[in-house]
């Protein structure tokens, strides 16, 4: 929409609760994916700040919300302050809305933003964009849509950077929390004993690089038969399947006849038997960490991330010594020397995905940081250590008090 036409735009104005006023958020709230678990401890963090009330305006339920007895009570009655405007998108004609209110733009590639409850586009008094970017690179439009920002802010330096280079200059980096009160160290359950766990997080998709982890744990499964793999990598987005893998060594993955992901059985159709794969269906970031705990390391192989990993910085939370690919967003972590970087990063091509920036980890060197810590427990559960304390820094309200001081010019 271009700006001569905003005029024509209906206002909305949003009621005060007492002396509060409403910050309005445009993505979602759920504990199932990353951006819905970003919303959801935005709310909570905001419950009871002094001058600001969280309104979610992207609308959700209590299916969509797994946690505590307490903290559930908490958020359904925050989705009462957000029903308003909900119910009054619904009433608005046309497909533009206008706030007399800050609002937070969930932002992603190119800078497109995701629809508001009944698939209204928002403007808000100001717009403040919140970009997690797979892509490094702008097209024309989107350099003119990054006019519709105050500022931007983004989740890794990476993002800041490629924003920089396009000509963006109204950028702030602000890196994502952790709920260090469920993921942090703690006792296993003991359910593998005698096995080497590691652990895979994140939905399967190219970008993730669950292709590379599978060709690692092969070659190590080898020479460990007790290897056991934990693969968390279900989603709702299975459409990303179709093009998941770039490791020519790695057939693609199916889905079951409920249309599933079969992790299991793509595991098996590339050389690893079914005992030494633990596939984890799609569960609640409430319950993760309870999973997380089990692993004597975690792999990350990412070709890209916008953002610092949410997956990784829970495992680094839990104190489970992390191997992490060295680019794009995860750099923000591995300079803080809290995980085993893989170094030998090429670059990755695809004919589907711009991938600007995106690295290819070499399969080898996975194999030999697996062995780092499998020959050497003591030294990894020392680094494991020094991860979690330093996430204890990175709270989600630590991270959150920041995001408010990079905007409170425009509040």
């Amino acid at each position: 929409m271009t700006m001569a036409c905003m005029s024509d735009v209906p206002v909305l104005s949003l009621s005060r609760i007492g002396s509060r006023r409403p910050l309005v958020f445009s993505w979602g709230v759920s504990s199932y994916f990353g951006w819905g678990v970003y919303g959801l401890n935005l709310m909570l963090h905001l419950a009871h700040h002094p001058d600001i009330v969280p309104c979610c305006a992207a609308d959700f339920g209590p299916a969509d919300v797994v946690l505590d007895p307490l903290r559930q009570q908490r958020i359904a009655a925050l989705a009462r302050t957000s029903m308003p405007l909900w119910k009054a998108l619904g009433q608005t004609e046309g497909e533009w809305v206008k706030l007399d209110h800050p609002l937070l733009e969930g932002v992603g590639n190119d800078l497109v933003t995701s629809t508001a409850a009944h698939g209204k586009r928002l403007i808000g008094n100001p717009s403040i964009g919140v970009a997690f970017l797979e892509q490094a690179t702008l097209s024309p439009e989107a350099r003119q849509r990054a006019g519709r920002y105050a500022r931007i802010i983004t989740g890794s330096s990476w993002n800041e950077q490629a924003l920089r280079r396009q000509g963006v200059a109204a950028v702030t980096t602000v890196l994502q929390g952790v709920d260090t009160a469920l993921y942090h160290p703690a006792p296993r359950t003991g359910l593998y004993p005698g096995r080497f766990v590691i652990f895979s997080g994140g939905k399967l998709e190219y970008r993730k690089g669950q292709d590379l982890v599978l060709a690692a744990f092969r070659a190590f499964h080898q020479r460990h038969k007790e290897a056991l793999l934990i693969a968390a990598w279900q989603s709702h987005w299975t459409q990303f399947l179709e093009n998941a893998v770039g490791h020519p060594g790695i057939v693609p993955p199916r889905c079951d006849a409920d249309g599933i992901p079969d992790v299991t059985g793509w595991a098996v159709a590339n050389g690893i038997p079914a005992h030494a794969v633990i596939a984890i269906p799609h569960i609640p970031n409430l319950i993760m960490p309870y999973v997380v705990r089990e692993a004597d390391v975690a792999l990350f192989a990412n070709r890209c991330e916008g953002g610092t990993n949410l997956v990784a910085m829970e495992c680094l939370a839990c104190g489970i010594p992390a191997i992490m690919s060295a680019n794009t967003g995860h750099l923000d972590l591995l300079r803080h020397n809290i995980a085993l970087p893989l170094q030998r990063q090429a670059p990755a091509h695809s004919e589907h995905y711009d991938t600007t920036d995106w690295g290819e980890s070499d399969v080898e060197e996975m194999v030999e940081k697996l062995e780092t810590v499998w020959r050497d427990r003591d030294a990894a559960a020392a680094m494991g250590q020094r991860a979690a304390q330093l996430m204890t820094g990175m709270s989600w309200p630590k991270q959150l008090d920041l995001l408010l001081q990079a905007i409170q010019a425009y509040l």
